[in-house]
């Protein structure tokens, strides 16, 4: 359980001096005991602590949770996605692996979906062999790394080499823990910890890590069984949330390849983790049918419920189009911006695409609320410049808000409104086929 408000203010100096400047500034007060602010500061920290894997544009940062279910707040840092590569891999299999992962992004309601990690694994403890090939991934892809290897002097040699990266060492075990923890806090680099399949083994190694100073850990459990594994993450996820047991508090990884026979099997192993509650998840190849739908299931999951992805309200030129191209307008529900926009594109008619805010709703839960009304649309399309851009007076409403057609043309004098379709699928056929009024 966290402090209570009477337990705060007893560590406090019960002052309000103002000597440092700033007064709320903890760290710097004079009167405020170095173990006061100590137990402070743990008991203000997240309760699953959030750490960074690698570094620049794909640099993964995990953990920060503090809901059980999205619902009650919102889910905050998506899991990554991780595939291994060997050392004991042929050269085009090391290639294939890192251009299916380059392959397999999408561009999806303004957010880039691919995978961000390669775990590189050790076959033979080569550790020349194994930071060469760490370097070559890194440097082909820029993904993040996992570093994985049973010999320490292999990780140790690896972080010296590629420390910069903030790799993800793995993994401390109760025969390592003393030398990887050096390892790891020399480099600076996260480590991860791997139990025994039992949560007691894990809390062990994390306990002796945080004495010796380490507080960026990821947690493995060592269990490859789907239902034990399911189990302890929400174990882990609600020990650490809901009686801050500190032992637990870091996010976990999940061996998807280590749990499945094949890697569709994976594929709905790692599944299972966005939503219950992995913090990287390592699959043994990259294959865009298995990485797309994993990459909608993340961003289903990580959307936050309670704001709504938009679009920003504005005139949208698409396939450069000129004073005599169509005009249409929509909500600015991200979804429906991305999915309308991206038709018209398809259709390769040039068009503009009139974006009116609808505080992130659909355009029949705007409707219905009265945010996309004749009004609403008329004095946007007055005042959004779009008059100034065509000749014409013709205007394609969506076919869902058919019903404000009549109080739209009031709205607009001597325009004319256009019922387009209600689905977007038919908007490419619609506009081949559009003449002005």
């Amino acid at each position: 359980m966290g402090l209570t408000g009477i337990q705060i203010f007893k560590l406090l100096p019960k002052t309000n001096c103002g000597e440092c400047g700033v007064p709320t500034w903890l760290e710097k007060c004079p009167y405020v005991s170095d173990e006061a602010k100590e137990k402070l500061a743990a008991e203000s920290a997240p309760p699953i602590r959030p750490l960074t894997i690698g570094t620049g544009e794909y640099a993964l940062k995990i953990g920060g949770e503090t809901v059980m279910f999205r619902h009650e707040k919102t889910f905050v840092n998506p899991p990554g996605l991780a595939a291994v590569v060997s050392t004991d891999e042929d050269d085009a299999s090391v290639t294939g692996k890192m251009d299916r992962m380059k392959a397999a992004q999408y561009d999806r309601v303004g957010l880039k979906l691919r995978a961000e990690l390669f775990a590189i694994k050790d076959a033979n403890g080569d550790a020349g062999k194994f930071t060469a090939l760490a370097k070559k991934v890194s440097d082909g892809t820029g993904a993040g790394l996992v570093l994985m290897s049973d010999n320490v002097d292999v990780l140790k040699a690896a972080a010296s080499e590629l420390k910069d990266k903030k790799p993800l060492l793995y993994a401390a075990t109760a025969a390592n823990v003393d030398a990887l923890g050096a390892v790891a806090k020399e480099a600076e680099c996260p480590l991860a910890v791997k139990g025994d399949g039992s949560l007691d083994s894990v809390i062990a190694l994390t306990e002796k890590l945080t004495e010796m100073g380490l507080k960026d850990l990821v947690i493995d459990t060592g269990t490859r069984d789907l239902k034990k594994a399911f189990e302890e993450q929400i174990l882990i996820r609600r020990a650490a949330l809901k009686d801050r047991f500190r032992p637990l508090g870091f996010p976990t990884l999940i061996m998807a390849n280590e749990m499945a026979a094949n890697l569709m099997e994976e594929s709905l192993v790692a599944a299972t983790f966005v939503a219950k509650y992995g913090g990287v998840i390592v699959l043994s190849d990259f294959q865009a049918d298995s990485l797309f739908p994993l990459f909608l299931d993340r961003l289903n999951i990580y959307t936050d419920p309670q704001r709504p992805m938009t679009a920003e309200q504005g005139i949208y030129p698409l396939n450069n189009p000129d004073e005599s191209s169509p005009v249409l307008v929509t909500c600015n529900f991200s979804l429906t911006f991305f999915i309308v926009s991206g038709e018209i594109e398809s259709s390769r008619v040039p068009a503009w695409l009139c974006v009116q805010d609808t505080e992130g709703l659909s355009v029949m839960t705007a409707w219905a609320a009265g945010k996309f009304s004749g009004e609403s649309v008329g004095s946007f399309i007055n005042k959004c410049g779009i008059k100034d851009k065509v000749k014409h007076k013709s205007l394609v409403i969506p076919g869902y808000a058919a019903g404000i057609s009549g109080e739209l043309e009031e709205e607009l004098s001597g325009w004319n409104i256009t019922v387009g379709p209600r689905e977007a699928s038919q908007i490419p056929k619609f506009l081949k086929t559009w003449k002005p009024a």
